[in-house]
């Protein structure tokens, strides 16, 4: 399946404004060591203390998470896939399975994906496997940390078009729904976050090859789960440039 557009909006890190107060200093030599009468009192000199060194935030779409640069904290798996439960626009979801890949290789399929993360300069690959509230809709999302989000963009195009043959590697549970990740037809794709890039594997539990319709079904639960526990971390991130 081809990839989907990134759909999300970066946040604008915010500006802060600080005010440095200059500090007047007066020299009263000639008060304090004695004047001779009628003499007047040498002038007085000021110097102005030193402006402090202030880290200037970055602006652009993804404000700190532009680059690995100004956020430097390795993702973490309570951070990404903190949650195992979760409802989503009144959709039930649970998480049954999660690894930290740093080799960043052997969390995906194909050569085109495997270069494209090399040259992006890929420290870690954090994925997790969910399933829907009826069991019938099964995935994995994967979160590639990334030097730039040059890098980023390369790795979630990767292996685009009619028949992908570069995509992220299921991650099967040991459960009775997302046992069956990988065995099947599949819904693949990418988006993007900054240096950030998300990719995804979501197919029926049956495995059975989706029809126009049920592309959106698979899609929607792509969008209802990073929507509710991968996107906010990244969020906060592109404001803090650190983990919340």
């Amino acid at each position: 399946m081809g990839s989907p557009a990134r759909r999300r909006s970066g946040l604008v890190a915010p500006v802060v404004k600080t005010v440095v107060h200059t500090v007047v200093v007066t020299t009263l030599i000639g008060l304090l060591a004695g004047c001779s009468d009628g003499a007047p009192p040498p002038a007085a000199t000021t110097t102005a203390a030193p402006k402090p060194s202030l880290p200037v935030a970055p602006g652009g779409e993804f404000g700190y998470a532009s680059a690995r640069a100004t956020d430097p904290d390795p993702l973490t798996q309570n951070e990404i896939f903190g949650r195992s439960r979760f409802t989503s626009n009144g959709r039930k979801y649970k998480m049954t399975v999660r690894k930290m890949d740093k080799v960043c290789k052997d969390a995906v399929t194909g050569d085109k994906l495997t270069k494209a993360l090399k040259a992006a300069g890929c420290t870690q690959l954090a994925r997790a496997s969910f399933h829907d509230a009826k069991g019938e809709v099964i995935g994995t999302v994967g979160v590639a940390n990334l030097k730039t989000s040059k890098g980023a963009k390369g790795v979630a195009g990767a292996g685009a078009g009619k028949e992908r043959k570069d995509y992220l590697k299921p991650l099967a549970g040991d459960d009775a729904h997302t046992k069956e990740l990988g065995d099947g037809e599949a819904y693949a794709g990418g988006w993007t976050h900054g240096h950030y890039a998300i990719l995804l594997w979501f197919q029926f539990k049956d495995g059975h090859e989706p029809k126009k319709a049920e592309l959106k079904r698979l899609y929607q639960a792509a969008v209802d789960i990073t929507d509710a526990i991968v996107f906010p971390p990244l969020d906060s991130r592109s404001v803090r440039g650190s983990r919340s």
